[in-house]
């Protein structure tokens, strides 16, 4: 009898990302040490300028191929996606690789990544972001646009550096973390409370016979859980926090924004944090969930989706669990799940100055008492700001 054909084993997949390149690369040589067999995968967008992305795949031993992936509608970053799934099926298909890591290029983003090595058949079993904490401050307050440093991954990428950062941080349930003699207790608080969640791996740590980074990468993902603390309506932000001169903020309240207000305030409100997110409602718009995403001293302000007070109740069964969770954890008899929930974190915070303004945003008493009909003939203030 002819004995079955073996069925290779699956790859695991690891991916490992950050705008902090030497920390990134730090965290990547420590893996290939601490799993012996193990291959690095990288594209480097930094070429796309001359039309082509180049991969390279190595070893600890060094690299053991190299090729040219040409860009897909200018855009290198798509160039990535299209090359790295079959990439990763030759890694596959030669078998005996305990990991392949995934070294993400400066500006990509763990999320998009992740995702799309899901969706070709491979399990992730870890996603890592690499932080300097000396350079954690530096990076967020960063205004700039990636393309004026030379980051950009695609003709039309708009994103800046900080806001690149803080969703390559918050996305990665890991992080490797550089020891870094710059860094200072105020860096290390700041990390702490802008990814209170994350679970931290100093670099140099060890566990066992193998390091605790390693571990880590081997541990197992879950990619909806992910996506889902990073979702506006149920996104997981940080709690109040005060320690080494950092603090974070959690505002909440029930009673709408006045929309003209709120837009006359909004560039002090960004300025207030290096890092603000979270979801509120406008009076004018009362269907809309809103979501507040700042850093930099840029924000970003868009619709995600209706609040699901203002659906029929047949549609809950049209959304996931999580999202009626966490409705129903700030369900109101009169509004729902409508609800202000902005957080501020930051060094040397104005706490006082920021309740007042924000409080000072909302309707006044007898605004709010005048009901919903009136609330819709306010100033429509956001509509240009969000192209309406």
């Amino acid at each position: 009898m002819t004995p079955p054909e073996a069925v290779p084993a699956p790859l695991p997949v690891a991916v490992v990302g950050g705008l902090h390149a030497e920390a990134r690369g730090a965290a990547v040589a420590r893996l290939l040490a601490d799993v012996p067999g193990s291959v690095v995968l990288h594209h480097d967008l930094e070429t796309a300028a001359a039309g082509t992305v180049v991969r390279t795949v190595r070893d600890a031993g060094g690299v053991l191929s190299t090729g040219e992936a040409p860009l897909v509608n200018d855009c290198a970053c798509c160039a990535l996606r299209e090359d790295l799934v079959p990439e990763l099926r030759r890694l596959a298909d030669a078998g005996d690789i305990p990991l392949a890591i995934v070294e993400l290029w400066d500006s990509v983003e763990p999320k998009a990544m992740a995702e799309v090595i899901a969706a070709g058949g491979f399990t992730v079993t870890g996603v890592i972001t690499a932080v300097d904490p000396a350079l954690l401050l530096p990076y967020l307050a960063n205004g700039d646009d990636l393309a004026e440093r030379g980051l950009a991954a695609a003709v039309t990428d708009q994103r800046t550096v900080a806001d690149t950062f803080a969703r390559q941080l918050e996305y990665a349930p890991v992080l490797a973390v550089a020891d870094s003699p710059e860094a200072d207790d105020e860096d290390r608080e700041l990390l702490r409370q802008l990814h209170p969640t994350a679970h931290p791996v100093p670099l140099g740590a060890t566990g066992g016979s193998r390091s605790l980074l390693a571990a880590a990468a081997l541990a197992g993902f879950d990619l909806e859980a992910a996506a889902a603390a990073q979702h506006p309506a149920c996104a997981l932000l940080p709690a109040e926090a005060d320690a080494h001169g950092v603090s974070t903020l959690v505002w909440r309240r029930r009673r709408p924004f006045h929309p003209e207000r709120l837009y006359a305030a909004l560039e002090d409100l960004t300025c207030a944090a290096v890092r603000s997110r979270g979801r509120f409602w406008l009076a004018d718009k009362p269907d809309t969930l809103f979501h507040w995403d700042a850093a930099g001293g840029a924000l970003c302000v868009e619709s995600a989706g209706p609040w699901l007070g203002s659906l029929p109740d047949a549609a809950w069964d049209l959304v996931p669990p999580v999202r009626r969770a966490a409705a129903a954890l700030d369900w109101h008899p009169e509004h729902g799940d409508r609800c202000q929930h902005l957080v501020f974190t930051s060094p040397a915070l104005d706490r006082d100055g920021l309740h007042r303004l924000l409080d000072s945003c909302l309707l006044t008493d007898a605004e709010y008492a005048a009901g919903p009909e009136a609330w819709q003939r306010l100033p429509h203030a956001f509509d240009t700001l969000l192209e309406v």
